[in-house]
């Protein structure tokens, strides 16, 4: 992409980033299917700053990302031809009318990027070459939500905490111009105190037309849609839940068979009882791994690709954690918090957390 000094050239870049829902955007060569075991991790620092609250990251064009900070601001991390060497922007603010945003998820299109702030009114805020505008927005007293992704340039989805007896899940047909939120007559019913996490924009997993949605709180379960949205059913899991703060915070899938979900409770950090799950037949069914061992609470897990959905990457404000089992069994990388992290290939990912935005490589 193009060198980003102002906004404006940060906005041309973000609607020139093409999106690939059907693989992630990522380098890699062939599927491996030999294990490795990684023994360490390198941090390099991108950016610090106080004011950095990251908890969505986006990649865009292989090894280039977007990120959304609590404070209502975003930036990116690209190529710079002028300087021959890559540039991180610190996050410009999105001003609308005096409005007070706080970004906890980030996608995008090949014409614009979206920022979901969290709370209510909820606002669903589109930047595009033209500028920037609210495309959603809800002032039930309910609002939350919690994550955002696209199936394509046309169709995406973005999930939030009931107002009713259902999810609150919104659909966009047309590039995110309009957005409609789905009758609860369409929708599994939430069980008392059901609701999501707005911890690492990783409730959503797209493969294909199939998604899959974690639930947390005092039920914390997977809805599941064959067909982008259109129809829906619910499965149980046996993760830890029965408190507001217990559940899935993160779930991913490695391709439409194969998925993994982290969480437990931020208020045991250290507490590793039920809080990691496993399915290998679509979501339908979850088993328990890792049961009493290491990783506690994490905020984010993620798949490293080409790896045959062997290996994995949790992280968390305890550190970071890497699997070459499933996640049948951990070794504890790093003590270095983040919240949140996606891969760019299978040794390197970008990484948002309190004050930071780093690079990690896996070694």
């Amino acid at each position: 992409m193009k060198k980003l000094i102002t906004i404006i050239c940060i906005a041309l870049a973000i609607v020139s980033c093409k999106k690939d829902t059907e693989k992630k955007d990522i380098d890699v060569e062939e599927e491996i299917t030999e294990p490795r075991a990684f023994k360490e991790v390198e941090i390099g620092m991108l950016l610090r700053d106080s004011i950095l609250n990251v908890r969505a990251i986006e990649i865009l064009e292989k090894d280039e990302m977007l990120y959304g900070n609590a404070s209502g601001g975003y930036g990116s991390y690209s190529y710079d031809s002028d300087r021959n060497s890559y540039w991180i922007t610190p996050p410009y603010n999105i001003n609308i009318d005096s409005l007070k945003f706080n970004f906890r998820a980030v996608s995008n299109t090949d014409n614009a990027a979206f920022f979901l702030s969290i709370g209510s009114p909820a606002y669903l805020v589109k930047q595009g070459a033209s500028g920037k505008k609210i495309v959603y927005q809800e002032n039930h007293e309910k609002a939350f939500y919690d994550s955002i992704d696209f199936w394509n340039n046309q169709e995406g989805i973005a999930i939030g905490d009931p107002t009713e007896n259902c999810m609150s899940i919104i659909i966009t047909r047309d590039g995110g111009e309009t957005w409609n939120k789905l009758s609860c007559d369409v929708l599994p019913k939430t069980k008392e105190g059901e609701a999501a996490f707005a911890a690492s924009d990783t409730n959503i997993a797209i493969v294909g037309d199939n998604t899959w949605v974690a639930t947390g709180g005092k039920a914390s379960r997977i809805l599941f849609s064959p067909d982008k949205g259109k129809t829906w059913e619910v499965f149980e899991t046996p993760i830890v839940q029965g408190k507001e703060t217990t559940g899935i915070y993160s779930l991913d899938f490695y391709d439409d068979k194969n998925g993994f979900a982290i969480g437990g409770d931020y208020t045991k950090a250290g507490d590793s009882t039920a809080n990691k799950i496993r399915t290998q037949d679509g979501g339908k069914t979850w088993q328990l791994v890792a049961q009493n061992q290491s990783p506690g609470y994490r905020s984010c897990v993620q798949y490293i690709p080409g790896r045959d959905a062997k290996e994995l990457v949790a992280v968390g404000f305890k550190g970071i954690d890497y699997s070459n089992n499933a996640g049948e069994s951990w070794t504890h990388l790093s003590d270095e918090g983040f919240y949140t992290l996606r891969f760019i290939n299978d040794s390197v990912a970008y990484a948002g957390g309190s004050k930071r935005i780093a690079k990690l490589t896996f070694r």
